[in-house]
């Protein structure tokens, strides 16, 4: 069956809006919380697309490069606040967080 070029719009002749994205919904799908040394944190991967400056590890002191998959930490239980919490987030190599260094 040959495909159909024409537009698909709503009854009123106006295409159909997309709905708002929720993008703090998006991304909490893949965050997650792990407890380390008695501490809570929130543990967000960053993929090789979204990666997109050049930080320092704080686990091995490399650097972790634009363009690649890595974490980004910050702690989930901390006494300053959320807003104080996420600020002092750090990004750190897949394998230095899963081993623990720091």
């Amino acid at each position: 069956m040959p495909r159909s070029n024409r537009s698909r719009s709503g009854r009123d002749g106006r295409r159909d809006e997309h709905p708002e994205l929720d993008v703090e919904r998006l991304t909490a799908g893949w965050r997650r919380t792990e407890a380390r040394g008695g501490v809570v944190w929130n543990v967000q991967p960053v993929s090789e697309a979204q990666a997109v400056k050049r930080y320092r590890c704080p686990g091995c002191g490399n650097d972790v490069d634009a363009g690649v998959a890595h974490l980004v930490t910050w702690r989930a239980d901390g006494v300053l606040g959320d807003a104080a919490d996420l600020a002092a987030r750090r990004h750190w190599h897949t394998h230095c967080w899963r081993i623990g260094v720091g």
